[in-house]
């Protein structure tokens, strides 16, 4: 990382901040979960960096980049991550996008709203859920609530405390994930959370429309990942040109808990398209 360096475009009329390997390398866009960093993603860039220009955003409302007072949608992601490309010269050739949970709905999005701007879509556990999943309006307020006010606990604890809370509650995870993890819940803003449990587009809209090579990688929905195998099904249904890893042993979280096996899946992926 001594090397990485940082900066900050103007990008759908707000600034966005990013990290960035550098090099005369084919791009590579990570997008980072809800709650979560461009450097959270430091494990991947390591092992990426030495073939490809990994470039490592923070999402508005998150780390260093703006927080609007409104606008977080997949939508409006999407159109920061795209003027965000532009923004960086890299259209040609256009980068391969790799996202997790909320930055997966954002490259999804991103591929679908702006094609030109995309080689191929990486989807990390996006939040495609069936709609019998979601249980009652009720329950489903009951849970934003509950993971909001777990978020508002987090933003209350010293850095130390995060990151030995991190540790604690998975201890799979490798050394280096707890303090970007940690640095990320204090550095989020709460704007951001704002679109959890709004009305969110249909992903069978989105996925219809991308046209590039897209890899959904999925785990285990009885550890905490999202997508089912029946929602990966009908996705493969869907899109034009796509394929289905699963990775068993993981939960939401894929690459923190099975990274050999992930990252053996995306650079395999990265070296075909």
């Amino acid at each position: 990382m001594a090397e990485w360096f940082s900066g900050h475009v103007s990008a759908n009329g707000i600034k966005i901040h990013y990290w960035r390997t550098g090099g005369d390398k084919p791009p590579v866009v990570l997008s980072h979960g809800i709650t979560d960093i461009g450097l959270c993603w430091t494990r991947v860039a390591r092992d990426l960096e030495a073939d490809y220009d990994v470039i490592m955003p923070d999402a508005r409302g998150h780390g260093f980049s703006d927080a609007p007072d409104a606008g977080y949608s997949s939508e409006d992601h999407a159109a920061d991550l795209a003027d965000l490309v532009r923004a960086l010269g890299l259209e040609e050739p256009a980068p391969a996008l790799l996202g997790h949970s909320m930055g997966a709905a954002t490259v999804a999005a991103t591929a679908a709203h702006y094609p030109d701007l995309v080689r191929c879509a990486i989807l990390e556990d996006p939040p495609w859920m069936a709609g019998h999943l979601g249980g009652s309006p009720e329950e489903r307020a009951a849970r934003v609530e509950a993971w909001r006010a777990d978020v508002l606990e987090r933003k209350a604890q010293t850095r130390e405390e995060l990151i030995a809370f991190c540790h604690a509650q998975n201890p799979a995870w490798a050394e280096v994930e707890c303090a970007p993890w940690a640095d990320s819940k204090l550095q989020l803003n709460l704007r951001a959370l704002q679109a959890v449990g709004e009305h969110l587009t249909r992903w069978q809209d989105v996925v219809r429309k991308i046209a590039c090579p897209i890899l959904l990688i999925t785990a285990d929905p009885g550890m905490g990942a999202i997508v089912t195998p029946e929602v990966a099904q009908e996705a493969a249904g869907l899109w034009r040109s796509g394929r289905v890893v699963h990775i068993s042993g993981a939960g939401h979280n894929i690459r923190r808990e099975q990274y050999g096996k992930y990252l053996e899946a995306v650079t395999a992926f990265l070296m075909e398209v």
